[in-house]
């Protein structure tokens, strides 16, 4: 399909909005051709490419896009405002040497994973008296299940792991000021759960319906306007769904505080997967941040590593060009298929054994190998943020999943992880 004109569709995909990319030698085609195709959109005013891009569904992972007055609900993604939250204890990192074992034992009881994870008893957040969860028609029927799953963690690369933060420059965090120095950490990463995928479904199979004259290989970039009434819904839907996520975060890490029992220093939260309202070059436009940080003038974010590559805390370099965005972590350097073919447990244990990681569980698709190489992510966007803190993960958990899995301590004959007492998971 060559993307011109086709047929009566009456769209003319010929014309390219201006673009740039960020890292193009560990960019791979298929992540290219999609940005290609994404700024040939009648809608699009502007395009960026993280250097941390791989291809996705429409969009790629790592893509920014701007369109004039629409949005695009397969550019926003099917895990509407996944995000990562950062909390900062006063305290030294030693303490995991120390404690292990207790550390270990948080993480098992206090999170819970998986792709339909819920909590036997449910958590609570003033989230759920919003009341767009009965007005809205496509909401109103998801807020049980959203209850259910509230501070829970999805599968593939969602996180929840403690860690060395190395701060070599103080900053003022939403939560606290946080001097230089080395503290203890915990980071998580995970979304809105089948609340956010289901709105993502939804409203992308009523953007196809309206723009089926698209060709075939640009279905997944179809968009609604926002002047639509189908428009209006998945606006509110995704605002709906970005409070849903940062209150999942709030509470995971509220349940990890409680037992921690250490005077929290500061933290820092922020997301991808969105759609925003912005102004570039005085024009009102709609920024999809598809696996994109929000890198704005002095904006501070956390871009993850791998379940052994460090992260980084960032403020943003405001670089009009990108969009005001930056990477949203390491990104993928192969599918899931091939690291699955490609690495053994054996030599991934022995990797992390040499970087200090002590892994719960995870998926073997989730290897560090699985991943680029961060610090030349991090030097292919020099000119987007700076780096602030740097967070070494010391105790992992995430999703062990059903395919073959990593059995560690504290695991049952499947690879995943037991729950103790009234805060029991099912699945």
């Amino acid at each position: 399909m060559d993307g011109s004109i086709n047929g009566n569709s009456g769209y003319n995909l010929e014309l390219e909005a201006p673009y740039r990319v960020w890292g193009m030698a560990g960019i791979e085609p298929g992540a290219m051709a999609q940005m290609q195709r994404a700024v040939r959109l009648p809608v699009a005013v502007r395009g960026a490419l993280m250097p941390d891009a791989h291809q996705g569904y429409g969009l790629p992972i790592g893509g920014v896009l701007a369109t004039d007055n629409s949005v695009i609900p397969y550019a926003v993604g099917v895990d509407i405002a996944c995000r990562v939250r950062l909390t900062i204890f006063n305290a030294s990192p030693h303490i995991l040497g120390q404690k292990r074992e207790k550390f270990r034992d948080i993480l098992e009881t206090q999170t819970c994973f998986g792709a339909g994870a819920e909590w036997e008893i449910p958590r609570d957040h003033e989230v759920l008296d919003d009341p767009l969860w009965d007005e809205h028609p496509a909401a109103r029927s998801r807020r049980d299940i959203a209850r259910r799953q509230l501070g829970t963690s999805g599968s593939g690369n969602h996180f929840v792991e403690f860690g060395a933060l190395n701060v070599h420059t103080a900053f003022e965090s939403p939560w606290g000021s946080v001097p230089a120095g080395t503290y203890l950490a915990v980071l998580s990463h995970s979304g809105s759960r089948r609340f956010g995928f289901e709105m993502a479904e939804h409203y992308t199979q009523i953007a196809m319906n309206q723009r089926a004259a698209l060709p075939k290989d640009f279905r997944h970039l179809a968009w609604l306007d926002l002047d639509s009434s189908a428009g209006a819904e998945y606006w509110a839907a995704m605002t709906l769904a970005g409070r849903y996520a940062s209150a999942n975060h709030a509470v995971i890490h509220r349940q990890i505080i409680d037992v921690v029992r250490i005077p929290v220093l500061g933290g820092i939260e922020n997301h991808h997967n969105f759609a925003w309202k912005e102004q570039f070059d005085g024009q009102d436009v709609i920024v999809h941040r598809k696996g994109a940080t929000p890198a704005g003038r002095d904006t501070l974010g956390v871009i993850p590593g791998s379940m052994s590559a460090p992260g980084f805390v960032v403020r943003g370099l405001g670089q009009p060009e990108s969009l005001n965005s930056a990477a949203h972590g390491a990104g993928r350097r192969m599918s899931r298929k091939q690291a699955f073919n490609t690495f053994e447990w054996e030599h991934v244990q022995r990797k992390l054994k040499a970087d200090g990681v002590d892994l719960i569980s995870a998926g073997l698709d989730e290897a560090p190998g699985a991943y680029k190489d961060i610090h030349q992510v991090m030097a292919d966007q020099s000119d987007l943020v700076v780096a602030l803190a740097e967070f070494q993960p010391k105790i992992v958990k995430m999703d062990s999943g059903e395919k073959p899995r990593y059995r560690g301590k504290s695991q049952d004959h499947r690879g995943k992880g037991k729950q103790k007492g009234k805060g029991r998971r099912r699945r």
